[in-house]
């Protein structure tokens, strides 16, 4: 049991481990995204003391009521922005005061006057600038302030000192003025639970002090500038308990608070860098003190100078050393990648080489199979064409048996005839039946002949040479005709007669006449003339 319950504890730290880490990781990831528009959050800070000049510069000199609180109001736009600025309108705040003879003013302009030259550092001059008030001439208001000016001044001072005879001393000193102010703030105000919290906190109530501190942070309407101030002074008693994650947590939001209202008197991104720095957080450690020190220099604080000078070396030092050994790591990795470059260069002109043989064979074997498709085709081809010229071959040498057969009966018939006429003596009679010989019929049953076979053989002859011309160049036969000589002439080329020689001699044309008919032809076809007579011969047989 006591195991189990050991196991479930370890668990429970682990996942709350865990979660403060990815919450720490979030919050830096937001401080780093603030600090990127640093300048901007600076320029709408300008910008709007610059309207503040502007009611300055419309200000009668004459007016000294107005012109103090002109000077006034450009006194709390450099209050924490700009030690100098902030430092010479007080002085002529009590300048115009001294005019006015207004001792309350005057006093009050002091007040003003400590609290720049205590957020400077410079201590000496801000006890010399308190101790001449006369706090007894001024409202109650004031006087709290300059209560707990004193008050801030004494710790201030015993933090400086730190050491365990001077501090005590001035923590009591700064409590008592603290006490004053209390005194007179209302319990329920912002001044009165923070400075409350700030006197336990010295004390070393912590549990008071967070109290204090947790109750200002839960209120809703703070400016930024005391969120900024209460989360700050909350991280010192984290970090007085050990706790670390939490006090970086509560200047994490201290420095966002301050860089989004332009506070340059601050100490939240000193403090950070530190603790980033013990935690070797070196990146952000360096980004935090670098902002610590631009925000000490711009606002002029000497005492900040100084602290973060002593710190900013070393972790500069830290962040250079790992540029160093980030720089030999990548030495090393560029080293490795290199090698590893120069391996994959070779194996891919290995591969590369191989590829090479790879294509030329694949070449070789597509320039074959283009080869053997040829040949198939050719063969192919001329397979059709001996299939074209068997079917040719075989119904013609038919048709010249049956035309033979009937022409040697009919000259048997003939023989006989003038034989049995000259053994009679009936010399009239043998010319008569020589005279009755009609070769113009004879030719034209002998074409009849052939168109009959022709288209046996090409029954889609005539409409596909139709398909080679326009409708109106396309040939009409009459009733009784199979082809007409147009047709014939190149039937006898699909034939394989191609030679104008044999088609006129068959035809009983001279060759000229066969040139000019098949010149008169080609030009009325709507394909070019040097393909129409391969068009011809792809007019196919029957099968």
């Amino acid at each position: 049991m006591k195991k189990l319950f050991l196991l479930l504890s370890y668990l429970f730290l682990l996942c709350n481990l865990n979660a403060q880490t990815d919450t720490l990781a979030r919050s830096l990831s937001r401080l780093n995204e603030v600090l990127q528009h640093d300048q901007e959050f600076d320029l709408k800070k300008q910008s709007a003391i610059d309207v503040v000049k502007q009611d300055l510069a419309a200000t009668n000199n004459n007016d000294l009521p107005a012109l103090f609180r002109a000077y006034e109001n450009l006194y709390s736009a450099y209050r924490v922005y700009q030690f100098d600025s902030s430092y010479g309108y007080a002085k002529k705040m009590l300048a115009v005061a001294h005019r006015l003879n207004d001792a309350a003013l005057i006093n009050y302009a002091r007040i003003k006057m400590g609290f720049s030259l205590l957020s400077s550092g410079m201590y000496k001059e801000t006890l010399d600038s308190l101790s001449s008030i006369q706090i007894s001439v001024v409202p109650d208001s004031c006087r709290a302030e300059y209560y707990a000016l004193m008050g801030r001044y004494y710790y201030d001072l015993g933090d400086y000192d730190k050491d365990q005879y001077h501090t005590p001393r001035y923590n009591e000193k700064g409590a008592l003025y603290i006490d004053s102010a209390l005194a007179i703030w209302d319990k329920n105000g912002y001044d009165y639970i923070y400075f409350q919290g700030l006197k336990e906190l010295k004390k070393g109530n912590r549990t008071d002090a967070k109290r204090n501190f947790d109750v200002l942070l839960s209120r809703s309407g703070l400016t930024p500038h005391q969120i900024a101030i209460t989360a700050s002074t909350l991280s010192d008693l984290y970090i007085q308990n050990g706790d670390i994650d939490s006090a970086i947590l509560l200047l994490i939001r201290a420095t966002i608070a301050d860089v989004q209202s332009s506070t340059k008197e601050t100490s939240a991104a000193f403090i950070l860098s530190t603790l980033l720095y013990k935690r070797a957080d070196i990146k952000n450690a360096s980004v935090c003190i670098n902002q610590a020190f631009s925000d000490a220099v711009f606002f002029g604080a000497r005492q900040r100078k100084v602290q973060v000078g002593d710190v900013l070396p070393l972790i500069e030092a830290q962040k250079y050393a790992m540029v160093e050994q980030q720089k030999t790591k990548l030495l090393w990795y560029a080293g490795l990648v290199t090698f590893l470059l120069l391996l994959v260069v070779t194996l891919i002109i290995i591969v590369f080489k191989q590829l090479k043989k790879l294509k030329r064979a694949q070449d070789a074997i597509l320039e074959a199979h283009r080869n053997m498709q040829e040949a198939n085709r050719r063969l192919s081809e001329t397979n059709e064409k001996l299939n074209d010229a068997n079917k040719i071959k075989e119904e013609y040498i038919g048709y010249f048996f049956n035309v033979n057969s009937e022409f040697f009966d009919k000259i048997e018939r003939f023989k006989k005839s003038v034989d049995q006429k000259l053994t009679e003596r009936k010399y009239d009679e043998i010319k008569f039946l020589v005279n009755n010989i009609n070769l113009k019929r004879e030719k034209e049953e002998l074409l009849k002949h052939f168109d009959r076979a022709f288209l046996k053989l090409f029954p889609n002859f005539v409409a596909e040479f139709n398909e080679l011309f326009r409708e109106e160049d396309r040939i009409e036969l009459e009733d009784n005709e199979l082809l007409n000589t147009d047709l014939r002439i190149f039937a006898l080329a699909r034939m394989g007669i191609h030679e104008n020689e044999k088609i006129a001699h068959i035809l009983q044309y001279s060759i000229n006449t066969i040139n000019t008919y098949k010149t008169r032809i080609r030009n009325k076809s709507i394909v070019p003339n040097d393909e129409f007579e391969k068009r011809i011969m792809q007019i196919k047989t029957i099968d």
